[in-house]
């Protein structure tokens, strides 16, 4: 039974995504998909000294209401820099981050020179899963042919990777039809978030909901003992 997920490409975003990601067999990212903005695709939050901080890449998006996410193209090439040195001011002093600065000073090296939301996102998304240990496979929507309707789109890019197991974030509840991926023949699972263990954190009150890059700082190589997928 081959298992697969299909999500929208988000920037640096928090452990449940790399959770789905590693319950999986494939994983694929639908980016070619309307993008949204004020959303995850572009932007995700860090932990810093004065509350939750925006990390955001700015992006075209004026006037263009129906580009897909794998046609937005960034902005100006400041911004990684900036990046980089919000995250090394908020991090300093995290047990683990010196071990993965080199990482990411190499990472927004190369995201200077990147023109393209998705390709930038994948990246981090693919680096990211290498220091979990996570060995999923990882393609694009765009690689396959893509069905009409919302759900039936899902079911058949499923289908065309060759699954019959479907893993869903719980949010796709409120939409998606339970009876297609019945008639399709492929199994729909829904993720669940619940139960996850807190680890030490700086800056006041622990939160879950801030990019993985919190949780590897603070625990290094254990960061996939407070992941769910790894538990299992």
């Amino acid at each position: 039974m081959k298992k697969v997920a299909i999500l929208q490409s988000n920037y640096i975003p928090w452990k449940g995504y790399f959770d789905i990601i590693n319950s999986v067999d494939e994983f694929i990212l639908y980016d070619d998909m309307q993008y949204t903005r004020r959303d995850w695709r572009n932007r995700n939050q860090i932990k810093t000294a004065n509350g939750l901080l925006w990390l955001t890449i700015p992006v075209e998006s004026k006037g263009k209401f129906f580009q897909k996410i794998n046609e937005t193209k960034v902005t100006g090439h400041k911004w990684p820099a900036e990046h980089l040195r919000s995250i090394q001011l908020c991090y300093a002093h995290a047990p683990f981050f010196k071990e993965y600065e080199p990482v990411l000073e190499e990472l927004y090296a190369k995201a200077e020179q990147m023109d393209y939301l998705s390709d930038i996102n994948r990246m981090f998304l693919e680096k990211i899963c290498e220091i979990l240990g996570i060995r999923t496979k990882i393609t694009t929507s765009s690689d396959y042919p893509l069905a009409e309707g919302k759900t039936e789109r899902l079911a058949e890019l499923v289908k065309s990777a060759g699954g019959s197991w479907y893993l869903s974030g719980p949010a796709a509840k409120d939409y998606i039809e339970d009876e297609v991926f019945e008639k399709a023949g492929v199994e729909l699972a829904y993720m669940s978030y619940e139960g996850y263990p807190e680890y030490p954190q700086l800056h006041g009150e622990f939160t879950h909901n801030v990019s993985i890059l919190d949780l590897l700082f603070m625990t290094g190589p254990d960061a996939p003992k407070y992941m769910l997928s790894f538990r299992k």
